[in-house]
């Protein structure tokens, strides 16, 4: 009696599945940079990534899960690498410097995510409303209790809303990372990190610091 050949599974297998995942992605954040998201096709990313168009659907729903994907990943490294770093040190202001060279430093080494996140997310509302209540609540979370703790500590003034101080830093951070990628100029990054808390931490400083 004949036997018969064992179905394959459609699904990808544990062992090849991050890896996958991971090339695709890494295909998304090239092709969204270099095409815009919204000229951009499933079809690139797949050629990008050295796949069929099918195979990035055993992965994401589509498109916009590419884009959600991406954003959410670098959003939870940026999470743990950020609470890693201000949990060893003790100083506000050196708090504030490490997030801000972490924050500078991750778009600087990768020009085509900086595109993704600081140009192509922020072209659909949908996106940037989803964004406002998930990750990125947390990330300005992390710079609020920074700016807290320096205020309870005496060394950062007690007028100001450690959210709302928390938005400005975040603000400053953002801005210069957008001034990069359109700038003509060729320039370090993550080097502008220093005189950007230098002047943040001028502002909340303590009299009697």
């Amino acid at each position: 009696m004949a036997v018969s050949a064992p179905r394959r599974s459609s699904s990808p297998s544990r062992a090849e599945r991050p890896d996958k995942r991971d090339a695709i992605l890494r295909a998304a954040i090239d092709t969204f940079a270099a095409r815009g998201f919204f000229t951009a096709q499933v079809a690139d990313v797949a050629r990008a990534a050295g796949v069929a168009a099918g195979t990035v659907y055993l992965y994401f729903r589509g498109k916009d899960d590419l884009l959600v994907s991406i954003f959410e990943r670098t959003m939870k490294e940026a999470i743990a690498e950020g609470r890693g770093t201000v949990a060893g040190l003790a100083d506000p202001a050196d708090r504030l410097r490490e997030i801000a060279k972490l924050h500078l430093g991750r778009l600087g080494r990768d020009r085509s995510l900086a595109i993704v996140f600081q140009i192509e997310l922020r072209q659909s509302t949908k996106f940037m409303e989803r964004f406002s209540a998930t990750q990125l609540r947390e990330y300005l979370g992390i710079i609020r209790d920074v700016i807290a703790d320096g205020q309870a500590a005496g060394a950062f003034r007690t007028d100001i809303n450690p959210t709302l101080g928390a938005k400005l830093f975040f603000g400053m951070l953002d801005e210069m990372a957008t001034n990069w990628i359109l700038s003509r100029r060729k320039y370090s990054l993550v080097a502008e990190a220093d005189a950007i808390v230098d002047l943040f931490v001028r502002g909340v400083r303590s009299a009697s610091a």
